[in-house]
């Protein structure tokens, strides 16, 4: 099959689990034979990206920012666009303060969501005509239901199947002022009438969006994210170091802040001395002053030298990640939809620890990799990792369970046979 994939990109300055996502399933269709052109929106997927080199970048972030914002730059000459959307002005946009904030972005989110009818509407047609004249796809995959404005043009102009996955939307409108957050969700109820069919990541966020979003079952599907287990290296928990980990982005809906205080409380019991917190994840510049915060707290407890931030985080970095630390926990807020980080933790053997939140406990229950605790405190998660990390047995257990779990419950070429079989049947 000819696959198109429309994936918003985060730039590649923090561990973005949606970008991640879409990436290994486009790896994934095309090990099986299929073809797959990723189109990427906002930003650059990632900081490294090799296989879209001649694609381009379609509602640039900063162009497309500016038009919403300040009437005036519509009427900006097409050089300007150019300019804008450059790969270096991309990468300053990527570390921006406030490039991936949902607060304020209200109007610009219902202005996509209105599609032709939105202040985007000369994007929408470069994008439509640019893939109606460069690809004969046999269906078009959106990578969330706060791109659906796209899905009416797409559906007319090029005449193929409409897909659109579900992963964390409602932690984006949840955090909008509240007089938009009702508006939005209808938006998204009407224009999901556009779509053929929508893939959820988990059970729970299926539940969730369908009362969110008024949806039917008759065209919502579950396909649970899934890794090639083959990617990652798989090391006993019994050569590793009693380290704690994080992979994440380094903010505050992530609990960053919480994993800091945990460990803080960690360090104070006694058996735990040579214990380290090793994070990483990346961030922008909204997290700058957080992360100083967390820094402050550390060294005023005298445990800024039981403490490292690795830089990067993709390719033989995260291998290297993995190999210092015997559990992980990003203790999100509000939960998640599902949480990739959780499978490429257990994938490579590492433990994960998680609070009772969102689709975590449907996860760790299903791959074996990982306990849930609440509530989601710093002393209950320090509680947590004292226990395991006093418990070596069971730690192993937990990492040869989970990396057996992800290969059995959680494997992409599985998944990904899956999804094709939707597309298949949805072209009949």
């Amino acid at each position: 099959m000819n696959i198109i994939q429309i994936i918003p990109g985060s730039g590649g300055s923090f561990y973005c689990g949606n970008c991640l996502r879409d990436s290994k399933y486009v790896d994934a269709l095309r090990d099986q034979g299929h073809q797959v052109v990723k189109i990427p929106m906002y930003l650059p997927l990632f900081a490294d990206e090799h296989d879209i080199t001649d694609i381009p970048i379609f509602y640039g972030a900063i162009s497309t920012y500016l038009k919403q914002v300040y009437p005036i730059f519509r009427k900006a000459p097409k050089w300007f666009d150019k300019v804008l959307n450059s790969k270096p002005m991309m990468k300053i946009a990527a570390s921006m303060a406030g490039s991936t904030r949902a607060k304020g972005l209200e109007d610009m989110t219902i202005s996509m969501l209105l599609g032709e009818e939105g202040e985007q509407k000369e994007e929408l047609d470069n994008m439509v005509n640019w893939i109606a004249g460069h690809c004969k796809p046999d269906i078009i995959h959106i990578s969330n239901a706060l791109l659906l404005g796209l899905a009416k043009k797409l559906k007319e102009k090029v005449g193929v199947p409409i897909v659109c996955s579900l992963q964390d939307e409602d932690v984006w409108i949840d955090a909008m002022n509240l007089q938009f957050q009702d508006k939005i969700w209808k938006l998204m109820h009407t224009k999901a009438q556009d779509l053929d069919a929508i893939i959820s990541v988990s059970n729970f966020f299926a539940e969730t969006m369908k009362k969110k979003m008024e949806l039917s079952t008759e065209n919502l599907h579950t396909f649970y994210l899934g890794v090639d287990n083959e990617d990652y290296h798989f090391i006993s928990t019994k050569e590793k170091p009693r380290n704690v980990g994080y992979i994440s982005r380094m903010c505050h809906e992530n609990g960053f802040d919480i994993v800091v205080d945990a460990f803080i409380e960690l360090k104070k019991k006694p058996g735990f001395e040579e214990v380290k917190l090793i994070a990483t994840g990346g961030s922008t510049g909204d997290d700058n002053k957080f992360i100083k915060e967390q820094k402050r707290k550390l060294k005023d407890n005298n445990l800024l030298d039981y403490f490292e931030i690795l830089p990067e985080y993709e390719g033989e970095a995260q291998h290297d990640f993995y190999k210092q630390v015997s559990l992980v926990s990003v203790p999100v807020r509000i939960g998640e939809a599902f949480g990739m980080y959780l499978l490429e933790s257990m994938a490579s053997g590492v433990p994960v620890v998680q609070p009772a939140l969102g689709a975590f406990p449907e996860i760790t229950e299903l791959a074996g990799g990982g306990i849930t605790y609440m509530p989601n405190t710093p002393e209950k998660l320090s509680e947590t990792w004292a226990g395991l990390l006093n418990d070596p047995k069971k730690l192993e257990q937990l990492s040869i369970n989970g990396h057996a779990g992800t290969k059995e419950n959680f494997n992409i070429h599985s998944h990904a046979a899956e999804i094709i079989a939707l597309y298949e049947s949805l072209k009949k």
